[in-house]
């Protein structure tokens, strides 16, 4: 029996296909909690009433419930990487919005030390270079995973002196800590994306369930390659209240 010569070139539109729907599903959900996020911050920073469940309006300190949306995104974080085999998938989504939620009411904090000019502004910086290094990860030959390997290495790096520098309030490094940290997640997108598109290529073996349970921890990992990139972006170029 002949083998037909146009079954790769088939097979290879097949998985191409396959990869650009699950890519598809990923952006989508991501953009989702983006909004999502967008919304409830927004949402809590302009109403007294509900930013006094944040903060007491006369004393200035942290109430309770902040320090509760401020930790919550983490175990946000956790429960789905650790649930991912045994949660189905409408409760993996349903984690995935209400992290998105949580997060957004924590984010509301930067409205009160950034103006809304500032915050608009490093939004659409962050929006413009997350796209150009998620097309360039899509588009590239190049196999990225050293170089990821190399970003992670300095996202730990970040975290060990973000804690250091807990103590030490040094603005210097802070500043440093800032530059660091665009650089790792610019970089971090690309490798992302690139690493979600690799996977999507053969999600389809792997039945419905599963390839929309990893679309969305595909979309919780974009989302925090985003926030992070706007949130060092703002530390470092966001005009605070008051300046």
């Amino acid at each position: 029996m002949e083998n037909n010569p146009f079954e790769p070139s088939l097979y290879a539109n097949r998985e191409l296909s396959v990869s650009k729907t699950f890519m598809s599903s990923v952006f989508s959900w991501m953009f989702v909690a983006l909004i999502i996020s967008a919304c409830m911050a927004y949402l809590f920073s302009s109403s007294m009433d509900l930013l006094s469940l944040l903060v007491n309006t006369e004393t200035r300190k942290l109430n309770i419930f902040a320090y509760v949306v401020m930790f919550a995104p983490l175990l946000f974080v956790l429960a789905m990487g650790m649930g991912f085999q045994r949660f189905s998938y409408p409760v993996l989504l349903g984690l995935f919005l209400a992290y998105a939620a949580v997060n957004g009411i924590s984010l509301s904090f930067i409205f009160m030390a950034y103006s809304l000019g500032s915050i608009t502004t490093t939004f659409f910086v962050t929006a413009l270079t997350f796209g150009v290094m998620a097309v360039a990860g899509y588009t590239t030959q190049k196999d990225l995973t050293n170089f990821g390997s190399i970003m992670m290495m300095g996202l730990v790096g970040i975290i060990i002196a973000s804690l250091i520098n807990m103590f030490m309030h040094s603005q210097a490094m802070d500043y440093i800590i800032s530059f660091i940290g665009v650089l790792v997640f610019t970089g971090l997108t690309a490798y992302d994306v690139q690493k979600l598109k690799v996977i999507g290529s053969g999600i389809a073996t792997q039945g419905k369930e599963v390839a929309g349970k990893t679309a969305l921890m595909g979309a919780l990992n974009l989302y925090l390659d985003f926030i992070n990139l706007f949130l060092f972006l703002l530390r470092l170029f966001g005009g605070r209240r008051g300046d």
